[in-house]
């Protein structure tokens, strides 16, 4: 009963006029990221943070939150529509809501994406509440080794789920993590990195770190292919609607959106996991499990179910991980820990103490996005369709403009300018040599929790390190990350074993 009584302050607090209106303004930048060529869910986000600066935090998080949920659900309407992924998560939907569009059947396929959205999402943001605080009261018997294991295993997670290149993901996330050092060192207050430059005493504003890899680098990434995405796909088609599935349709669908949402919600809750890896491990199981799995690629409803309800259940899985430990579970939670982080907030098992109010209010931005969400996505099928027409250089150059105007908003200095340059041309490089950029942008976030809770346990415990595997739940996390971390490697060298086995064999 207390719990929904906290849930019910949210709500009121989202709902008052100001942060209603952040609301709405969240979801339709949501949508609009979600579906402009050369944009992702994630620069969207990174590109509203500096302008949150100057916010209060609570409008500052509902706004993110709203970007975040409803940017999981527009992809869905071109890939189906247009074959056009609005993002990586969407590409599953190609298989099967783009093959009923070909047979005439857009508005049904539209109509699934929608309510797999809805129910995988509020049915994420129901287990968010549920396990938030329960694993927020557990992580407050933690110690500096039981913090430290966790951030750890936050950033081996991400090089684990980075792509082929294990090396490559170690290489990003070893220059984020010396990025984190430059400035003073909080424990004994020396000098690093600093080179002699007053501005760099300071450190490297993560901020600046993410709007330059994520934002600059993708448009120079962009630039460099000859923006070569189509334009004008929005324009010339027919009238669009969105035909919902009846009840009895979605009974006979349980299992898969049963299983779709729980995949979305565990793989959600894994640190740098996020909306992505959760659809194709749901089109995964689907294809492997499902009553209908035999149909699966030629237009079949329960590929897009699986697929839509684990992504947009990954919202309230993500959030676990980052409100009751702050480590976040996906991209864009990680920009709403810099959120938090730029207001002097430290996600973690003592927010839901020293503020509850904040923890509910997100909460309810959660429930509350979901559905307006869906209201939107349901009657902004032909004005989304419409954004296609936007040429992606001249969208390209509004992202360059505001991510300067952002990054010099949040203190005012031309020094930060040259630095968001500098990493626009990392981020552009890493792209092109493909070093995955997560692993840099998280490590850059999480380096300095991680080193001050190494440094903590070293004096704590006589530079013993040790005790990081002889305390019982530090202990099981160190080998987990440690496990995450050697599998691919040894998954790999057995894949080559066999198949040097085999060709020998013939």
């Amino acid at each position: 009963m207390e719990v929904l009584t906290q849930l019910l302050g949210g709500a009121m607090t989202v709902l008052s006029p100001v942060n209603f209106l952040v609301l709405l303004i969240g979801l339709v930048l949501g949508m609009l990221v979600a579906v402009l060529p050369g944009l992702t869910l994630v620069m969207g986000v990174v590109l509203a943070l500096p302008f949150t600066y100057k916010m209060g935090v609570g409008p500052a998080l509902i706004l993110l939150t709203a970007m975040y949920a409803s940017g999981t659900y527009a992809g869905a309407i071109t890939s189906i529509l247009f074959r056009i992924p609005g993002e990586p998560m969407d590409v599953p939907l190609l298989w099967d809501g783009y093959e009923m569009t070909r047979k005439g059947q857009a508005a049904k396929a539209l109509g699934w994406s929608l309510a797999a959205s809805f129910i995988g999402g509020i049915v994420s943001a129901v287990m968010m509440v549920a396990m938030a605080e329960p694993v927020a009261r557990m992580a407050l018997s933690f110690s500096s080794p039981e913090f430290f294991a966790v951030l750890f295993f936050g950033l081996i997670s991400v090089v684990a789920l980075s792509g082929d290149s294990v090396v490559n993901a170690l290489v990003s996330l070893c220059l984020g993590l010396l990025i984190a050092t430059v400035g003073v060192d909080s424990i004994y207050g020396s000098e690093r990195f600093a080179f002699g430059q007053p501005f760099l005493l300071d450190g490297i504003e993560f901020l600046l770190v993410m709007v330059g890899a994520y934002g600059i680098g993708e448009v120079l990434t962009r630039l460099g292919a000859g923006f070569a995405s189509e334009a004008g796909a929005g324009g010339s088609q027919a009238r669009f609607r969105t035909a919902l599935p009846r009840w009895a349709e979605i009974v006979r669908m349980k299992f898969t959106l049963l299983r779709g949402t729980l995949t979305g919600v565990i793989v959600g809750i894994i640190p740098g996991a996020g909306a992505t890896v959760s659809a194709f491990v749901a089109y995964g199981l689907e294809s492997q499990y499902g009553a209908n799995r035999k149909r699966l690629g030629t237009g079949a409803p329960e590929g897009i179910v699986a697929a839509k309800s684990a992504a947009t259940a990954s919202v309230g899985g993500a959030l676990v991980p980052l409100l009751a430990m702050g480590i976040p579970g996906s991209g864009a939670t990680a920009i709403i820990l810099a959120a938090f982080l730029l207001h002097g907030i430290q996600p973690g098992p003592q927010v839901f103490v020293s503020s509850t109010g904040l923890v509910y209010t997100v909460f309810a931005a959660v429930f509350l996005s979901i559905i307006g969400m869906c209201v939107l996505g349901y009657f902004a099928i032909k004005p989304l369709c419409k954004v296609l027409d936007a040429p992606e250089a001249i969208v390209s150059a509004f992202v360059v403009v505001f991510c300067f105007v952002g990054a010099f908003a949040a203190r005012n200095s031309l020094s930060d300018l040259y630095v968001i340059s500098a990493f626009g041309l990392i981020g552009y490089l890493a792209e092109r040599f493909r070093f995955p950029i997560a692993p840099l942008v998280l490590g850059t976030i999480l380096g300095p929790l991680a080193e001050t809770n190494f440094m903590t346990m070293m004096v704590s415990f006589d530079n013993d390190w040790t005790v990081l595997f002889r305390r019982p739940i530090s202990g099981v996390i160190m080998v987990l990350a440690l496990v995450g971390l050697f599998w691919p490697i040894v998954r790999g060298a057995l894949r080559h074993w066999r198949a040097a086995t085999i060709a020998a064999g013939r």
